[in-house]
């Protein structure tokens, strides 16, 4: 079985080769990019599990380089940036960012968060045992072609947000923390950053429209979904 490709792009050498020396000795292959536009050649040569995207690099910065992937990709994406402004990281998720780490970080933590998201890709692509698709008065969800509609139109919304509402949808009516959340979708064990689970909250609402009730916040606790009459 062929390893892992991870593509590292930052433009600080420094950066790139203590992430190749940290992943390479779990069984990752390793490619590096200094500057966007050697990241985007790379990405159209290689298939990638994941892609470490520094947002500040020469040619083309992290948040184009993420963008033009998007087009064509729903490869992971981690984002680096040196700064952690609650701004920068709703952008970053709008774009379809899996996930934000703030410069300087722990090489230990971006393992953890890389076999998490390597993990979960994974099995995304394995069969769904589970019914095939569940609706809630006008949103329905289509786990198979991962398609969610509101009253028939279709939702633009991002991997992570589409992961989020799939396992709401399949746990109805049971509240999680945010750590679970953190677990059960993101599947990190002691890294997570509980705004990050906030702020993708935030933005499912806001794709969810008038459907939007059907999350509830949980005060002093998490969130659960709230819903009757599943199909």
């Amino acid at each position: 079985m062929d390893a892992e490709r991870i593509l590292i792009a930052d433009d600080e050498d420094r950066i790139r080769q203590m992430l190749k020396e940290y992943l390479s000795p779990h069984g990752y292959a390793i490619d590096e990019a200094a500057d966007g536009t050697e990241a985007l050649d790379l990405f159209k040569k290689y298939n990638y599990s994941i892609i470490i995207l520094d947002i500040m690099m020469p040619k083309l910065d992290g948040w184009t380089v993420c963008r033009e992937i998007r087009k064509s990709s729903q490869v992971p994406v981690i984002m680096l940036s040196a700064r952690g402004e609650e701004y920068d990281k709703l952008f970053g998720f709008e774009l379809g960012v899996d996930d934000y780490v703030v410069k300087p970080f722990s090489p230990k933590e971006l393992l953890a968060r890389v076999k998490a998201i390597i993990r979960r890709s994974s099995n995304a692509d394995k069969p769904e045992s589970h019914k095939n698709s569940i609706s809630y008065e006008g949103l329905a969800i289509d786990f198979n072609s991962r398609n969610v509609t509101a009253d028939g139109k279709l939702l633009s919304l991002t991997p992570k947000e589409y992961e989020l509402l799939s396992f709401f949808a399949r746990n109805p009516d049971r509240v999680f923390s945010r750590d679970q959340l953190l677990n059960e979708v993101w599947g990190y064990d002691f890294f997570g950053d509980h705004r990050t689970v906030d702020t993708h909250i935030k933005m499912l609402r806001e794709s969810l429209g008038h459907y939007r009730k059907f999350i509830i916040t949980v005060w002093g606790t998490g969130y659960k979904f709230e819903a009757r009459g599943a199909k």
